[in-house]
């Protein structure tokens, strides 16, 4: 019997940027991909669309000593801004401590296909686990 396998998914670099260009991050992201637009009281004022990824497929590649990090509730989330034009890029988040979440809104080109799917943070306990498969 033929073994079947899997078709490699080819993966691309996609940056994300903040306004002023000081903070640059590049994902390696497939052309299809799910973002989520998440509800809770920062996203829903940051207008944060995410694109969760595994640390493995980030990279920081310019402005380091541009970040400024704030953190509240359980402190696990690393929210990251520019400090120079307050655009938070991307971010640790507490879903998935372990990766990175971009904000699609600050990508400057976006994958062909995007999906964009409604999770409920302002009940963040109740759904996080449905997010621990991104990374």
């Amino acid at each position: 019997m033929a073994k079947h396998k899997t078709p490699k998914i080819e993966m691309k670099k996609y940056i994300a940027s903040c306004h002023c260009g000081a903070v640059k991050a590049e994902a390696l992201l497939a052309d299809s991909i799910t973002a989520q637009a998440c509800n809770c009281s920062m996203c829903n004022k940051l207008g944060f669309i995410h694109v969760i990824v595994p640390a493995e497929r980030f990279r920081l590649l310019q402005g380091k000593d541009a970040i400024t990090t704030y953190t509240f509730n359980t402190g696990v989330a690393k929210h990251t801004f520019c400090k120079h034009c307050g655009v938070k890029a991307f971010y640790t988040p507490r879903s998935n401590p372990n990766g990175f979440s971009l904000n699609l809104r600050c990508f400057e080109t976006t994958p062909p296909e995007v999906k964009i799917e409604a999770f409920d943070g302002q009940h963040w306990e109740q759904h996080a686990d449905s997010l621990k498969h991104l990374t």
